[in-house]
């Protein structure tokens, strides 16, 4: 078995794969090493599931989705954008689509399909994949020089990447193993705190409407003291046993900071119509069910799992007869329609972010080669860096710009030395 190679890669995620095969393609010796019996365990639940690869779109616009740090990433996403990522996986067998807010899934709708294609993409290139937990990194005064495994054993190389993740989904294998090896090589690691995460909220009839989903709705968050909301947008959310989580309420959470107390939600259920439209609206349902009670009479306008507790926050009475509510009633009604509030409480676990804010320090980081500018040979990609960015496949991308990166440098770095 060969002991010594030019490239450790410790995890075989997103960017350990993509970071793996592409230095072996360039001609290193590259030892995959992953502690989880499967490859890319995160990535199969990413995008519930469906895998969201990438963001089609352009330079500037995923730079202003990165949340921490974006001008790192300029040399990263200029070597391998988003353009790249989606012809890097078309090019494997995998066709892709772009759905609303310029998503990218594969056309399958499997993130099964994005892991296979990233395995078979490690294997083809010769690098070699095993099963082992790193214990912590080997270093001596001129740099690393490998990795000392759980079982004891010790691999030789010239250079190790961590890709080793953050700590959310710590099912999935994310410990933070990799800022403990930061840590071990002198580096700073900027305490975790979830990114993207689902929110506990106040509100009983939150857990009354647990599952149900709501599509083409507009979240809005607003901070205490401040007339502009931090956070409104259209898109879908979801109602959970503990609050509320979906895209939006994870893309909102990201613009949360501090004591949620200081924070308020609200739901526009129908963000298409006015409020002169949505009473003209209500007005029609009501004509037509003029001789119904209030609480039967809304079938057509909202879900139905929602309308008890929209007919509550009325304050109408659920059997008040159609013909006998006022205009006043009316607008209570509309009110809530186009307001519906949501208390937010705190943020659940960050083992439940989607991403994890916080990391590796960038400054400690080059950002040209992602080598580490205290550790010659050591290399980190992903999430395991101070880097974090909205949902809708930029965090990926994130994982896949910085590991190509890396690994183009590598292999930049070893013809520099075969030349000298």
């Amino acid at each position: 078995m060969k002991r010594e190679y030019d490239l450790v890669v410790i995890g075989a995620g997103a960017a350990g794969m993509l970071c793996a095969g592409t230095a072996a393609e360039q001609g290193l010796s590259v030892l995959l090493l992953e502690k989880n019996h499967k490859v890319g365990r995160k990535l199969l639940i990413t995008g519930k599931g469906r895998c969201n690869v990438t963001n089609n779109c352009d330079e500037d616009s995923f730079l202003k989705a990165v949340r921490r740090n974006p001008r790192f990433l300029y040399s990263a996403i200029n070597r391998f954008g988003t353009a790249d990522t989606m012809a890097f996986f078309e090019g494997l067998g995998v066709p892709l689509k772009t759905e609303r807010g310029n998503r990218v899934f594969p056309v399958s709708d499997r993130a099964a399909d994005i892991v296979d294609a990233l395995y078979r993409y490690v294997k083809r290139s010769g690098a070699e994949l095993r099963e082992g937990e790193v214990k912590r990194l080997l270093l001596d005064e001129t740099g690393v020089r490998g990795v000392i495994c759980k079982d004891g054993s010790e691999i030789h190389a010239r250079r190790v990447a961590v890709a080793t993740g953050g700590v959310s989904y710590p099912q999935t294998g994310s410990t933070g193993d990799g800022y403990r090896f930061a840590e071990q090589a002198g580096h700073t690691v900027v305490p975790a705190v979830p990114s993207l995460v689902p929110i506990v909220a106040r509100e009983s009839y939150c857990r009354e409407m647990m599952g149900l989903s709501l599509r083409n709705v507009t979240l809005t968050v607003r901070k205490a003291g401040k007339k502009k909301p931090v956070f409104s947008e259209l898109g879908e959310m979801l109602f959970t046993h503990f609050g509320v989580s979906g895209p939006l309420v994870l893309s909102a959470s990201s613009h949360m900071t501090g004591d949620l107390g200081d924070y308020s939600m609200e739901i526009d259920l129908k963000p298409g119509l006015t409020v002169q439209q949505l009473d003209a609206r209500l007005l029609r349902d009501f004509e037509k069910y003029i001789n119904k009670d209030f609480s039967n009479a809304l079938d057509e306008l909202l879900p139905r799992k929602l309308i008890p507790v929209a007919v509550q926050l009325s304050g109408i009475a659920p059997d008040t007869k159609v013909n006998q509510i006022t205009r006043e009633e009316r607008e209570k009604l509309v009110a809530v329609i186009k307001a519906f509030p949501v208390t937010p409480v705190r943020f659940r676990p960050v083992e439940e972010a989607i991403v994890t804010s916080g990391g590796v320090k960038v400054s400690e980081v080059d950002p040209h080669t992602m080598e580490s500018r205290l550790v010659p040979g050591l290399y980190f990609m992903g999430e395991v860096l101070d880097l974090d960015a909205y949902t809708g496949g930029y965090n990926l991308q994130i994982a896949f710009s910085t590991a190509r990166l890396a690994a183009l440098s590598m292999a930049e770095g070893e013809m520099t030395e075969w030349e000298g």
